[in-house]
């Protein structure tokens, strides 16, 4: 499947939207304490896949969802390295974004369900367009050599 990037690059602004919204004071008081605490996780894990997906439109899904896993659980055990320059950087607002700032377990998880709901929603999609296009199934399905 050939990701289009703009829908990519919306559906990025979106969740990079809803990711930030989940960390505000207005979300810790009106949402339940466990989509509060981990929606943030889970949702910049669902950004990078599809950053991946943006970056490499022809990539196989498999093969990025594998790629942000390794991604996300690097930068997660990176923050177990506490050198004076790197707390400096998470120290800021882009360093504390894209790099967090103390190592969890839970983040593990958060970053795993990400990955998988983006995994998932792309084969869902690439099914859904497949068979709801309106076109016979013979359109739809390669013929055998």
């Amino acid at each position: 499947m050939r990701r289009p990037r703009y829908q990519y690059a919306g559906l990025m602004l979106l969740v990079i939207a809803a990711g930030l919204g989940s960390r505000t004071g207005w979300a810790r008081t009106h949402l339940p304490e466990f989509i509060s605490q981990y929606a943030g996780d889970t949702l910049w894990a669902l950004t990078l896949f599809l950053a991946l997906g943006w970056a490499f439109p022809a990539a196989r899904g498999t093969t990025l969802a594998l790629t942000a896993l390794g991604l996300s659980f690097a930068v997660e055990f990176s923050q177990l390295y506490q050198a004076p320059w790197i707390v400096q950087i998470r120290e800021t607002l882009p360093g504390r974004l894209l790099l967090g700032s103390g190592f969890l377990w839970t983040d593990l998880i958060c970053y795993s369900v990400g990955i998988a709901l983006g995994w998932w929603g792309e084969r869902w999609w690439s099914w859904h367009r497949r068979h709801w296009s309106g076109k016979p199934p013979s359109a739809t399905v390669p013929k055998a050599p």
